[in-house]
């Protein structure tokens, strides 16, 4: 994940957050993400493929715009609507 945090400093989104990606990743539904990961800000088109739990904190997997899979922790997301 190459993330300068370290994953004991997660902090918890709010249920509507994560519901939102849930009923995104359930319609297939491609969002406009914006994020952070260490000191890079990325902005783009995505599809959510799962969320996932691991070492504490919450991660949103998924595609790429070129077809790249990642996962992104829910706490670096800064905003995330339908594209």
């Amino acid at each position: 994940m190459g993330s300068h945090h370290n994953e004991n400093d997660y902090r918890p989104i709010s249920c509507a957050s994560y519901d939102t990606y849930e009923i995104a990743i359930m319609h297939r539904q491609r969002l406009h993400l914006v994020w952070d990961d260490g000191n890079v800000i990325y902005e783009q088109i995505i599809t959510p493929l799962n969320l996932r739990t691991a070492g504490g904190a919450e991660y949103l997997v998924l595609r790429t715009a070129d077809g790249d899979t990642r996962e992104v922790r829910l706490d670096h997301v800064r905003r995330a609507q339908p594209a």
